[in-house]
């Protein structure tokens, strides 16, 4: 049995000292509540959390990235292989193209010029193989 002080604990409400004893299993998870609870702060200062009014707790969540479970890097992998499929399911054209605009990164313009057309072509071939690819989803 370990003496814990509830007032180091709680200081808000214990104003003075207050002292319980505790078994060492509910020590240790004391323990561990406290080194989350550093570990949380290290990561807000490290990655200069910005406070929001449009999270929960008041903290951006993009700035305190969450690593990705195996299941979901795995569905993730899954999906993307998905969507590359019902790309190539596409006209050629439009597979080309959508392939170039999105996977590859070129502009509407790059694309045009290489293919020797106007990009307003390139623009509405890919507007409508995305449509097209709405269907599959």
């Amino acid at each position: 049995m370990k003496k814990i002080n509830l007032r180091e604990l709680y200081p808000d409400v214990y104003t003075t000292d207050f002292f319980v004893d505790v078994t060492e299993e509910v020590m240790e998870t004391i323990r561990a509540a406290e080194r989350a609870e550093a570990a949380y702060e290290r990561k807000m200062y490290r990655y200069k959390a910005q406070y929001s009014l449009d999270c929960e707790n008041g903290i951006e969540n993009a700035v305190l990235l969450k690593p990705q479970t195996p299941e979901m890097l795995l569905e993730e992998k899954q999906f993307q292989e998905q969507v590359y499929a019902a790309v190539m399911k596409l006209p050629e054209k439009q597979a080309k193209r959508i392939y170039a605009r999105y996977y590859l990164g070129m502009a509407v313009n790059e694309i045009a010029e290489v293919e020797g057309v106007d990009p307003s072509r390139v623009r509405d071939s890919i507007r409508r193989g995305l449509k097209q690819l709405v269907k599959y989803f």
